[in-house]
């Protein structure tokens, strides 16, 4: 079966959309997995252990994002490798790009490990939950090397057009993380460790079959006998593409490792409310992400083509399509936000923090979806550069804001979420600059 799709030719706004599904339920599925660690620790365990797993989300997704980071500008190599129709060294740039993605995830492995208890020491983790976030941090971050593994072979794929693949995998791991969580954590009471052991092991098995699929039944990207082999030039083509996007990410991590820190110096139940914004924001996040990466995939193939003015369109249908989507979710948020928190936690206090924060941050998702469709149209041009621009203004924004905003009596713990809301706002605003300059348009990384 060959889910490949050359988006050189026909509609910009049908491929798009058409792209974008199947990588939508694919995050959905992978959120899937935070959601249900959450649900999970949440009902069984308590708000303290809700508490203890919240406090490890920032610094894990920084360990999580450098990998990912990575693997995005290999995919971007490859997008345009196949658009341009250059089938020889398109397997060159899977092969290398498989090495780089391979040290770099266990690497970061092992680091994450041997820091985990520092690190959170430094964000001002409460002593009470320091045993319970220790824990399922080692767990989680000890699997970065699977995370890793996923998303190259994910970004490899969504290069050359196939977003249905990585699905079907997918949506059989989450079936599995389910049974692990209930096994677990109700079953085997393993508490937390069970949490992050189930998300664990679950993701490293979609990412293993989901490799021994694609390259076993041949296709766009499949490696020869010629291709394996370490080509400094193209390891370094892979680094030097995708460290700026690593970097980016880890500088919005590190942004948001910054505000958690600010959140736990306000007790459990803030901290509490906080994870459980995060949670449905990294929901509600996923179409953006696909987006993202929709129009990543669809510019890299028609700037390797030589159509700029087609990847120009391709930005512009996704742009009405993020802003659709992000006022229907505002509608959502203020006629539902009380139910939709009350499903995570059972503290009223919890409960209605967490409803109005979703409300106040939903008011923003227009600049957010300018954030990423935009990101993803410069990362497909090859203007990789600019993430390191990207990643600068979330940093200052996130730590500047939230230190005085907070420290506002009348404003208080709600300088947490009103700094989400003006980072992002300055953040699209830097964005749109930076398209309009139009550095894009000489970028391409094949010519």
């Amino acid at each position: 079966m060959n889910n490949t799709r050359n988006m050189t030719e026909g509609s910009e706004t049908g491929h798009i959309i058409r792209f974008t599904l199947p990588l939508l339920g694919g995050n959905l599925l992978q959120q899937t997995y935070n959601i249900i660690d959450t649900l999970v620790v949440g009902r069984y365990l308590g708000d303290d252990a809700l508490a203890a797993v919240g406090a490890t989300g920032s610094i894990t997704y920084l360990f999580y994002t450098l990998c990912i980071g990575l693997s995005v500008g290999a995919g971007v190599i490859v997008s345009q490798l196949f658009g341009l129709g250059d089938k020889k060294k398109l397997g060159q740039a899977v092969f290398n790009s498989a090495i780089v993605t391979a040290i770099f995830g266990i690497a970061i492995s092992i680091i994450s490990v041997l820091g985990a208890e520092t690190v959170l020491r430094l964000l001002n983790v409460p002593e009470k939950l320091m045993g319970n976030a220790v824990l399922y941090m080692k767990i989680a971050c000890g699997g970065t090397v699977a995370v890793a593994a996923y998303n190259w072979i994910n970004a490899m794929m969504r290069a050359v057009g196939d977003s249905k693949t990585p699905l079907i995998f997918l949506g059989a791991a989450s079936l599995l993380n389910v049974f692990l969580d209930l096994l677990f954590v109700v079953g085997f009471k393993w508490g937390v460790s069970g949490a992050a052991w189930a998300t664990v092991l679950a993701q490293g098995l979609s990412a293993a079959s989901c490799i021994i699929y694609s390259f076993g039944r041949g296709g766009e990207i499949s490696v020869s006998a010629k291709d394996i082999r370490a080509d400094s030039k193209m390891i370094l083509r892979c680094i030097k593409t995708g460290l700026p996007i690593a970097v980016q990410n880890g500088l919005i991590s590190v942004s948001m490792t910054a505000l958690q820190r600010v959140t736990n110096g306000f007790g459990e139940n803030v901290m509490a409310a906080y994870t459980v914004s995060m949670r449905i924001e990294q929901l509600v996040q996923q179409p953006f992400s696909s987006l993202n990466a929709a129009v990543s995939t669809f510019t890299g193939q028609n700037i390797g083509a030589g159509k700029n003015d087609r990847a120009v369109k391709g930005l512009r249908s996704a742009l009405k399509i993020s802003t659709v989507f992000a006022f229907s979710v505002l509608i959502l948020f203020i006629l539902f936000g009380h139910q939709l928190t009350g499903c995570f936690v059972t503290g009223e206090n919890v409960i209605y923090i967490a409803a109005r924060a979703i409300v106040i941050t939903g008011c923003f998702y227009w600049a957010l979806g300018i954030i990423h469709t935009v990101r993803g149209f410069l990362n497909g041009a090859g203007d990789t550069g600019y993430a390191l621009v990207n990643g600068t203004a979330e940093i200052i924004c996130r730590i500047g804001l939230s230190l005085i905003l907070t420290s506002i009596s009348s404003i208080g713990y709600w300088g947490i979420w009103l700094t989400t809301c003006l980072t992002w706002f300055i953040t699209a605003a830097v964005s749109i600059i930076r398209y309009k300059s139009g550095r894009w348009a000489d970028k391409a990384i094949v010519k």
